[in-house]
């Protein structure tokens, strides 16, 4: 099964050499770099989150399984739908997803259904691949989609992830890829965005799913989000940093009408690279 580009030419260039230089142009990898359990990155198109995203990447040290866990915007396909085989090709080239991880997961996810149909127009995930292509020599991604965000299908979906990592030995990224609050006043949103920070640096997966309900927060991927920081801390995650934080604002000039973009990393215990 081979999944063609969704939104290149419209999210980033679609001409390989333009985006390596755009994406490239946002990375900066150096030895501050550390090993990471799960991060948060947003997934807007590229001038206006890529900043945000870049500066997660530049960061963090990743694994060569990467789970992409991603909001589905198109109401397509199951519940929870993970791609279980098959290649993404990218105008950087193509990416394989990791069968036997991807299959451990469908097989411990009592909410998650086998299916290819949620992932070929949706955008969230593939917003990640060209940043992880200039940032990993070699890696395999499995992806999955939600439209299913209460808390015990969360909650389901990040235990059947950390269940796969420990049963195959493989330790894995996991990106929640999400944008934060969407077309409210720069103000407001940062407000209300720091209430979903302040969940999301305390490793409080729960604490997380109720503020963004009891607050109306606007956040797109905050299912991913919980289910990354449930996955994370049974993996060992010990500790949460807030790498950048910023709003469309800044790129457009128009504050009246934001999206919130954050990127953190929960970074892997001592004994980071082990197999689990």
């Amino acid at each position: 099964m081979r999944r063609a580009p969704a939104v290149a030419g419209y999210f980033y260039p679609k001409a390989p050499e333009q985006l390596r230089r755009q994406v490239g142009a946002f990375l900066q990898v150096g030895p501050q770099r550390r090993s990471a359990v799960g991060l948060l990155v947003p997934h807007a198109g590229i001038v206006y989150s890529g900043s945000v995203a870049g500066a997660v990447y530049s960061r963090a040290r990743l694994r060569e399984t990467v789970v992409l866990l991603g909001p589905n915007h198109t109401g397509l396909g199951a519940r929870v739908a993970v791609m279980t085989s098959g290649v993404w090709e990218m105008p950087g080239g193509s990416v394989e997803i990791d069968a036997p991880f991807a299959e451990t997961v469908l097989e411990r996810a009592r909410s998650a259904s086998g299916d290819y149909v949620a992932h070929l127009r949706e955008h969230s995930l593939e917003m990640q691949i060209p940043f992880l292509q200039l940032a990993l020599e070699r890696f395999r991604i499995v992806p999955v989609v939600m439209l299913a965000m209460g808390y015990e299908v969360c909650r389901d979906l990040g235990e059947a992830i950390a269940a796969a990592s420990e049963a195959l030995k493989k330790p894995v990224t996991i990106v929640a890829s999400s944008d934060m609050t969407h077309y409210e006043q720069d103000a407001e949103a940062r407000r209300k965005d720091r209430m979903a920070l302040d969940r999301i640096l305390a490793l409080d997966p729960e604490g997380l799913h109720r503020v963004i309900r009891e607050e109306g927060i606007s956040m797109c991927g905050y299912g991913p989000a919980v289910a990354m920081l449930v996955a994370a801390k049974r993996l060992g995650g010990t500790e949460a940093e807030l790498i950048r934080y910023a709003t469309s604002g800044e790129v457009s000039g128009d504050y009246e009408q934001v999206v919130g973009y954050a990127g953190a990393a929960v970074w892997a215990p001592d004994e980071r690279d082990r197999s689990p």
